[in-house]
């Protein structure tokens, strides 16, 4: 019998896992191994004082339907849980106050999200040439370009700082927005484009679309789902020291506990950051390494908030809002959790949580917890004219929390995979390569999962 080792137990190490083991019909022994204590990376699920808090990404988009088959297969349909109809009001932080976002063309003419000036550059986008070569650009080059400066500033910004805590200085369009990207090579506009796809009965949107989904009791439903279900070892509290290569095969020395273990396989999966596949990989191909440590990631806090109902003075009625690097505030935006997902707090009570730092100020990240708390509530307290402390305060750090798809990462990608091909037996696969989302990442483990079983 083969024998795999996945290395890194969030959601792209688990469902790597998972899918190897029922496309070989087992016939090959799996080992996951994780050097936290708990499974999940990023996608974790605390609960305290009946709230339930989301410690990153708190589900996922059913316009993709990579995730909802994966929880077909685990059978865990039953534990799914839709957002509610208030998460379609979504809310930008503009000119000092908080302005809904339209949902549709005439109701987006009539809004205050930009000024009359900035609705006729948009308008004119129409008539914009297309860029004539396929040469990547950030973001802000990108949407400047198209569709005018106020527009990247009030609708792009705060959206590539919801979805990649990100800088769009630096964001690349291709590996960030491919979709958007798309709309000008093949229709030679985004209105062009969007009308084009309307035409053709396609989902006209270069935003993310779908319902948000989530499972009943947080994130964690599918991670935990995911490690039952796995017929291998899931060894937590593992810490892998080297992997090296030895005479075909694959040699991993690893610490559990105080003791260290040597092991061989046939095939490894690298699901980890690029930085610690950048460390494992350093003692056999230097230069695969120093490629790995050149994608960055946005370091990002999450600071939950529980409060009473009663006394709040915000009807929070939406999905959130997002803030423009503009406005000067310290929080990139706040998402209103028991608004998108009811049973997120007890009766009478309230969840929110806000993202702090990022690329666009990364040392706030970084600050002490006491102190993220601090600022954070005086930032929500002043956009949403809350009168009362909130009752339950947690922070989360991840000091590399967000890949940052820089001008030039879907190249450096190419380069990267095509170096792993040189060493047979060898895999790559987590969000800082091609998507950060939780349908990117199960996507990536099927097709990973396929190459396995395919070559051993």
């Amino acid at each position: 019998m083969k024998k795999v080792a996945v290395i890194g137990a969030g959601v792209s190490g688990l469902s790597t896992a998972f899918y190897i083991e029922e496309f070989s019909k087992g016939k090959v022994e799996i080992k996951v191994f994780e050097k936290e204590e708990h499974p999940g990376g990023k996608m974790r699920t605390a609960h305290k004082n009946g709230f339930t808090l989301e410690t990153g990404p708190n589900g996922f988009l059913d316009n993709k339907p990579y995730t909802l088959e994966l929880v077909k297969k685990l059978d865990i349909e039953d534990k799914l849980y839709k957002s509610s109809d208030k998460a379609r009001k979504r809310f930008l932080f503009v000119n000092g106050k908080l302005v809904r976002l339209p949902e549709s063309p005439i109701a987006f003419l009539a809004s205050y999200v930009l000024s009359i000036k900035g609705k006729l550059r948009l308008a004119v986008e129409y008539f914009v040439p297309p860029k004539k070569d396929n040469s990547d650009e950030s973001l802000s080059s990108f949407v400047k370009r198209r569709i005018g400066e106020e527009s990247l500033e009030k609708l792009i910004d705060p959206m590539a700082a919801g979805i990649f805590a990100g800088d769009p200085d630096r964001l690349s369009v291709k590996a960030a927005f491919p979709a958007v990207w798309q709309l000008e090579k093949r229709y030679g506009g985004l209105i062009k484009g969007l009308l084009a796809m309307q035409k053709e009965k396609k989902d006209a949107t270069a935003g993310p679309g779908g319902v948000l989904m989530s499972f009943k009791s947080g994130v964690i439903d599918l991670i935990d789902s995911l490690i039952k279900n796995i017929k291998g070892k899931v060894l937590t509290n593992t810490s892998v020291k080297k992997l090296l290569k030895e005479n075909g095969k694959w040699k991993i020395v690893y610490e559990k506990g105080d003791e260290i273990f040597e092991e061989t396989f046939d095939c490894v999966v690298l699901a980890t950051p690029s930085y610690v596949a950048a460390s494992l990989v350093k003692n056999f191909d230097h230069e695969l390494s120093e490629k790995l440590n050149e994608i960055e990631y946005s370091p990002i806090a999450v600071v939950a908030f529980g409060f009473r109902k009663k006394g709040l003075d915000h009807d929070l009625d939406g999905f959130g809002f997002l803030v423009p690097r503009t406005e000067n505030r310290k929080t990139l935006g706040t998402l209103w959790d028991s608004s998108i997902f009811p049973n997120r707090a007890p009766e009478g009570k309230t969840l929110i949580r806000a993202m702090v730092g990022g690329a666009r100020q990364p040392q706030l990240a970084m600050a002490g917890e006491e102190e993220i708390a601090r600022f954070t509530y005086k930032d929500i307290k002043k956009i949403m004219k809350t009168r009362h402390k909130p009752e339950l305060t947690k922070v989360f750090k991840h000091s590399k929390g967000i890949p940052h798809y820089t001008v030039g990462h879907l190249e450096r990608v190419e380069e990267i995979f095509k170096k792993v091909e040189t060493h047979q037996g060898l895999y790559l696969n987590s969000n800082a390569y091609k998507g950060v989302g939780v349908n990117d990442c199960v996507y990536n483990s099927l097709k990973t999962a396929e190459a396995v079983v395919k070559n051993i």
